[in-house]
This record gives C-alpha cells, structure tokens and sequence, in this order.
C-alpha cells in the first residue's frame, strides 16, 4: 500500500480543480487528476507538480469511473481524501453571452430538458457515480474524507430572499444542480457520520474560470483556499456548507 496520503480530485485538468490539485501536492499529498480528456490530464499533472498522476475519468461514463477505482486501488490501495470537482455550467452559452442573458433562456417557462440533463447528469448523477465507485476505498483507508465542491448560487435560503441581487439568475440548470447536489452530499454526510467519513460541501467563490466564461471575480488561488483548508481537516466534522475562511452558507 501507498504510504502517503492520496487524494483524487475529479474535473483536475484546469481551472479550480488543478490548483486545489497543486495545493494538495505541496501538503505531501499523491495526487490523482481526473479528467475526461487523459492527455489534458497528463499536462496538469506534470504542471501539478512531482506526486501528481493522471487518470482518464469522465464522471457521466460508468466504464471510466469504474476503471478509474480500480486503478487507484491497484496502483495506491487507499484514497485518503476524495475532492468531487468536475462541474459543467451550461452546454450552450454562446461566446460573450452574459450569465444573466443566459439565464433567460433557461427558465423553468423555457429551458431545453436536454440541456437540464446533461448539466445534471455532469453535477448530479456523475458526482453520485463517482461517490459510489471510489466508497470501498475511502471505508478502506482510516481518516479519510470526502470533499464535494458547490456553489453559494445553490443556497435556497438565499435565493427566496427578495434583497438578493442575484435571485433573478436562479433557475432549473446549474443553481439548481448545485441545490440537488447540496441535498445529496447532505444525504452522504448523514449516511456515513457513524463511520466517521466526513462529508463537507464547498464553495470556492465566484472564480475566474472556463465554467463561467472567465467573468468570474477572485482568481483560482481565492477559489481553491476553502476547499484545501476542508481537504486538511482531521476533525471529523461533517456536514458542512462553507464558504472562506469557514463561513456557514446558509442552506
């Protein structure tokens, strides 16, 4: 077995996912880098940094999650710390399109269900999938913990208030997924509590990134804090919903 700590952190090729990644190397972790595109994942890896290692995994393919597993339980045989970070916003925002432009077009009067699939199907079903696969693992490897990043734009507390400046954007496609996705890391946190698998959930903060069109505010250093800081804990606290430096979001 793997002495040092590992961590796999899905949707690791770019972006938030690759600099929690190099972050994690640096505190002395192996770090797996999923990502859907392998040769993508290699380059983030080799930029990761020495410990980091990449492997083909796209979360919304069974056959991928599942050789995915498996190679991390042959080639390390523990997983101390799993980042659930791939995400996808949208599937057809054009270029220059403003999110709040966007968001007219997926309202629950008009949105495509196809394009509400296949954004769930990424922020949902696959961190779900993802969850399953890699489970025997960390129940396997003691201290180990489960790190699930969402977005404050799931919170529902804040969306039903009418002083949020930002209610009107809150619709069925990615604010919703985060919602969706917040209740089943909450359902995961209640499950494994008496085996003491912390479950947290995250959020990084409005980050430049691909995934909302790089108009994002705080840059990926910012976004990736909060999720390290979790990644580090050993209190066994679970449950959470936070945001910098450890602030509760409400849910």
């Amino acid at each position: 077995m793997q002495e040092k700590r590992v961590a796999l952190v899905t949707g690791a090729n770019q972006g938030v996912g690759l600099q929690v990644a190099k972050e994690l190397v640096r505190h002395g972790f192996v770090v797996v880098v999923g990502s859907r595109d392998l040769k993508r994942g290699e380059t983030a890896a080799e930029e990761a940094g020495p410990g980091a290692t990449a492997v083909q995994l796209d979360v919304t393919d069974q056959a991928s999650i599942g050789a995915a597993a498996e190679r991390i339980r042959r080639e390390f045989g523990r997983l101390d710390v799993l980042v659930q970070n791939a995400a996808i916003s949208n599937t057809n925002r054009q270029p220059g399109e403003s999110i709040a432009e966007h968001s007219r077009k997926t309202r629950p009067s008009n949105v495509p269900l196809e394009d509400m699939r296949k954004v769930w199907d990424t922020n949902v079903f696959g961190v779900l999938a993802v969850h399953q696969a890699m489970l025997p693992l960390l129940r396997a490897t003691p201290g180990s913990r489960i790190v699930i990043v969402s977005s404050g734009a799931g919170s529902l507390t804040r969306n039903a208030d009418t002083g949020n400046q930002h209610r009107s954007i809150f619709g069925p496609v990615y604010p919703a997924s985060k919602t969706a996705l917040n209740a089943l890391a909450l359902a995961m946190a209640i499950e494994l509590e008496p085996e003491g698998i912390p479950v947290r959930i995250v959020s990084p903060g409005f980050v430049s990134t691909n995934l909302n069109g790089f108009t994002g505010t705080q840059n990926l250093e910012e976004g990736a804090r909060e999720i390290v800081r979790v990644a580090l804990l050993s209190d066994g606290v679970t449950g959470t919903f936070t945001r910098w430096p450890g602030e509760a979001i409400p849910w």
